[in-house]
């Protein structure tokens, strides 16, 4: 199976990443000719081969001569509606409602109230729509990155403008859980390295690990900028990975890594205990916690205290158990997990608007659940009892959702 790794080195934005597909043999003609099916204008495409600190790649440069900016939903429109392959639209489509998603939490607005500034013009729909149709050209079926390069963090440098890391790149690693490099010296002064769209790219189609594969060639996509400490530039390797087991096609979910599972038994915590302990791991960023009654030495009942943990958190949420129980050791082994693929979109109810829930498998979703904060507000507004407004809203969401 082909697989495309990137590697951040010294950031990533969307056209960084297009132009690395370039590099790799995407055909620019090829490019412009799939683009052109989304009937978009007023923009025109260039390639070069240039260099940042000694590294040679391709920087593509997007020239725009109409600077119009469109709603998420307009842009999602022109890729739903385009004559674009089906696996490079489910792929655009896939970054554009991370984006939208993530812009939403970051202004505090409805998706379908929310406007776009800085992404809200066509370059935006060029990089993301052009990056999944040079995947979809040379042939990859699965992609993984190295952890996102973001720069130093600093304040705005202009009066209305953003920090650095932009708050929507932030959000879309939140959303997704995606490992961060640490902080570099070399990087001080760099600004922003990593930007939304170039986040929204990886972290939504990605899996964050480095798989075992045969390396056939390398793609270096260049940014405008030429820093004296570092190349401006993202790496994808492309090459063979093994396929999957049988029956373990991506039919139920894509395979993830970098997760650790801790545990530890106990025999002398209160649940007020363990419920505090619980709290604070989620606080902390972990996936998962729970507990299972077992029988320990001298006949005690217990219980294992079992969290599930991105990999970068492994310290912290050892050392949290290990000062807020008595126990003396934390287990901890690596381990891997199908994720089902979460969209939460908003009802429109018959008893107001309330957040959902989806579950996709494959193409399909199998699953509606109406989030609870919503149906408890709507409940307190109306008088009704919880049980009524979240069957209610159960019922209208999979006759709306499921079909």
């Amino acid at each position: 199976m082909l697989a495309a790794y990137i590697q951040p080195i010294g950031g990533a934005s969307g056209d960084m990443l297009l132009g690395a597909l370039l590099d790799l043999g995407l055909p620019l003609d090829a490019l412009q000719r799939e683009l052109a099916k989304l009937g978009l204008a007023g923009y025109s495409l260039s390639a070069s081969q240039e260099t940042r600190r000694e590294m040679r790649g391709t920087c593509l440069k997007v020239a725009l001569a109409d600077a119009t900016r469109h709603s998420p939903r307009a842009l999602l429109a022109m890729v739903e509606g385009s004559g674009l392959y089906q696996g490079v639209k489910e792929r655009a489509g896939k970054v554009l409602r991370a984006l939208w998603e993530a812009e939403s939490r970051v202004h505090g607005q409805g998706m379908d109230a929310l406007e776009l500034e800085e992404l809200g013009s066509i370059d935006t729909l060029i990089d993301v729509a052009g990056f999944a149709i040079g995947l979809e050209h040379l042939g990859v079926k699965q992609v993984f990155a190295a952890p996102l390069v973001l720069g130093e963090s600093a304040p705005p440098r202009r009066p209305g403008g953003y920090p650095n890391p932009a708050p929507a790149t932030l959000e879309l690693i939140a959303m997704s859980g995606a490992p961060v490099a640490a902080d570099q010296p070399t990087f001080q002064g760099a600004g922003e390295l990593t930007t939304p769209t170039g986040a929204a790219i990886i972290t939504t189609l990605a899996q964050f690990q480095r798989p075992a594969m045969s390396v056939r060639s390398v793609g270096i996509g260049l940014g405008a900028r030429d820093p004296a400490g570092f190349p401006n530039a993202v790496r994808v390797w492309l090459g063979e990975i093994p396929e999957p087991a049988q029956g373990l096609e991506t039919v139920a979910a894509p395979r993830q890594g970098g997760v650790a599972l801790l545990e530890t038994n106990v025999d002398d915590a209160t649940g007020m205990l363990l419920g505090y302990v619980q709290e604070r791991l989620f606080d902390l960023g972990a996936l998962d916690v729970w507990h299972a009654p077992i029988q320990m030495k001298k006949n005690r009942p217990g219980v294992i205290l079992s969290a599930l943990v991105p990999a970068r958190l492994e310290a912290a949420a050892v050392e949290l158990i290990l000062r807020e129980t008595t126990t003396l050791g934390v287990r901890t082994r690596s381990v891997e997990r199908y994720v089902a693929r979460r969209e939460n979109v908003t009802l429109k109810s018959s008893l107001g608007d309330i957040s959902v829930k989806l579950k996709w498998v494959g193409e399909s979703v199998v699953a509606a659940a109406p989030e609870f904060e919503d149906c408890r507000r709507v409940a307190l507004e109306r008088g009704l009892s919880f049980q009524d407004v979240y069957q209610r809203a159960t019922e209208e969401a999979r006759r709306q959702f499921l079909g």
